[in-house]
């Protein structure tokens, strides 16, 4: 026993169905407006008050080149006051190790929110 099967084929192309303008336009804005709400953190740019800074120590490589300069970092600083991450943003490869060191055991006024806080630690063979 044979089984034929017939198919018939159509020029018409599917039918897309629109989207309510209103609802989307409603989740959107709930979306944009509201984003904490869906499990994103706050995050702002702050000077939030230094409370205890450690002083790096200056590398010895750096110190039997001469070498002086300074570390740019924006360290992401928890509500308590701990330094969650710190972001490099430029300085000389030698130096940017010890100053990321140090960075982490600083400490902030606690908030209600995590803040980024930009950094610049000065490195000088002189007053080290």
């Amino acid at each position: 026993m044979v089984i034929f099967s017939l198919r018939v084929r159509t020029n018409k192309l599917p039918v897309m169905k629109r989207i309510p303008t209103a609802p989307f336009v409603a989740l959107l804005a709930i979306l944009v407006l509201f984003p904490v709400a869906f499990g994103q953190l706050e995050l702002t740019e702050g000077n939030r008050k230094i409370l205890s800074r450690v002083i790096p120590q200056y590398p010895q490589m750096a110190r039997t080149l001469n070498l002086r300069g300074s570390v740019k970092a924006e360290a992401v600083v928890e509500p308590n006051g701990l330094v969650k991450s710190v972001e490099v943003k430029g300085g000389h490869p030698v130096l940017v190790r010890a100053a990321q060191d140090a960075i982490y055991k600083w400490k902030w006024v606690p908030a209600s929110h995590e803040t980024r806080e930009p950094i610049e630690v000065k490195f000088d063979p002189q007053l080290q």
